[in-house]
């Protein structure tokens, strides 16, 4: 483990927000006693990244305002449509996974009532509502999965097993 940091998070959050937009580190580095190549070395990638969208969402723009008025409308209202697909997919997962989460719960109960000595004498009825209830927690849970498979590069935890991070990366690739 490295030596403790020099800054709060607060002041991190800070200098990344500073960094982020323009400010340069050698600057900062010396307001905040912290060497511009450290700040550089922690907030150059993602400020390569942030300076990226920023040049695609100009680009963007730019190939809109190039489309005659009604093709515009018609763009505009497509990107809506698809943010709003999006948005129920993400909550249709949500709700699925809640739900998964408690019909798998329900299953582990009835499991308590399966005789361990003889499970198929006198259990075979708790043993197919736990089939039944598995089943159907599996098939709740899938567009949670299949979002959670489509977006795995997005989830990387870091080594020190920093959940706000994974939260933080989980939580970018959901639209606003």
């Amino acid at each position: 483990m490295g030596r403790p940091s020099k800054l709060t998070p607060k002041q991190w959050a800070e200098v990344e927000r500073r960094f982020l937009t323009g400010e340069k580190a050698d600057a900062l580095g010396k307001e905040f006693g912290v060497s511009g190549a450290a700040i550089r070395e922690r907030f150059s990638a993602l400020r390569g990244k942030v300076e990226s969208v920023a040049n695609q969402m100009v680009a963007s723009e730019r190939a809109l305002r190039e489309l005659p008025v009604s093709a515009q409308l018609s763009a505009l209202s497509l990107a809506d449509e698809l943010r709003a697909i999006s948005m129920h997919l993400a909550s249709a997962a949500k709700y699925g996974s809640a739900t998964a989460h408690r019909l798998a719960g329900i299953a582990h109960g009835k499991v308590q009532e399966i005789d361990d000595a003889a499970p198929l004498e006198g259990s075979m009825d708790t043993l197919r509502n736990v089939a039944v209830l598995t089943k159907m927690a599996n098939e709740a849970g899938a567009i949670g999965m299949n979002l959670l498979a489509a977006n795995k590069d997005l989830m990387k935890p870091s080594g020190d097993g920093d959940k706000t991070e994974l939260l933080r990366q989980l939580a970018g690739g959901l639209p606003d």
